[in-house]
């Protein structure tokens, strides 16, 4: 009777914790933040006034969750890399403590995946450069506007070794290369190489709505580029940048006693 108990509250733990994973808003901490914080949804834009379309400043924050639905082909290195990758949202989703998703260990998430995370990034532009700075981890990006050339052989990083930007008519036009291909694509596992060369087009519609296509050019990985669809973020003007880390010691405390039981490691023991 005792271990029908245990399995019986174990397999609804394990329920509700995917449920969560799945579709709640703030998440559990090893995915927190993929669908945003349910107590700050996006702010409605308003009429729109007149506005520099050269001048991105300001708190955006949108809610996609990848670049589109359906990635191009993956080459066989590439669906190698799929595989191994064990998510916890979407529709590979597993137990998180089954899975191995970078997060899980409070890895930085990289880019673009950062975009995807349901959290505010606000745009500050500077004299020689625009500096993105991401609400998650307080991360700061910086996209040289000083007519720098993209490294022949860039040494990989989590948010890309060098980022250049320039104008093309109303558009900011981003180019990123040095990835670390730890980090994953989005949540789903889409994975990349350390060759993917990342281009963002930043396109300011009205005051209040940015929109972003993103395009991965990664023939290690995938057999065509990877054009995002038009990806909307909406101005935030009462909006500030929060404090919001992952904090591995609060990971871990949360993965003992949360995580790993209602996947089954560890015991539960409910007396008779």
């Amino acid at each position: 009777m005792q271990n029908l108990l245990v399995r019986i509250f174990t397999t609804l733990l394990l329920v509700l914790l995917i449920a969560v994973a799945g579709s709640a808003q703030g998440g559990q901490r090893g995915q927190r933040g993929q669908r945003g914080d349910a107590r700050r949804g996006v702010q409605t834009s308003v009429p729109s006034v007149p506005h520099d379309p050269h001048d991105l400043t300001g708190i955006w924050r949108g809610n996609p969750q990848s670049l589109s639905n359906m990635p191009p082909p993956m080459t066989a290195w590439g669906k190698e890399q799929f595989q191994a990758h064990k998510p916890s949202y979407g529709p590979r989703a597993v137990p998180p403590v089954q899975g191995n998703d970078p997060t899980g260990k409070c890895d930085p998430l990289g880019y673009p995946r950062i975009l995807f995370f349901g959290r505010p990034f606000e745009f500050i532009q500077a004299k020689d450069r625009m500096l993105e700075f991401f609400e998650w981890g307080r991360v700061l990006r910086e996209i040289w506007t000083d007519g720098r050339q993209l490294p022949k052989d860039p040494d990989p990083k989590w948010l890309g070794e060098t980022a250049v930007g320039k104008w093309d008519g109303d558009t900011f036009v981003v180019d990123t290369v040095g990835f670390d291909e730890r980090a994953w694509i989005d949540h789903f596992g889409n994975p990349h190489s350390e060759d993917m060369h990342l281009q963002e087009r930043y396109h300011r519609l009205d005051r209040d709505t940015l929109e972003i296509v993103v395009t991965i050019d990664d023939p290690k990985t995938y057999t065509k580029p990877w054009v995002s669809d038009k990806l909307i973020f909406r101005l935030q003007p009462n909006e500030k940048i929060h404090e919001d880390f992952c904090v591995p010691s609060e990971e871990e405390s949360f993965n003992q006693g949360v995580r790993n039981p209602a996947g089954g490691v560890g015991g539960v023991t409910i007396n008779k």
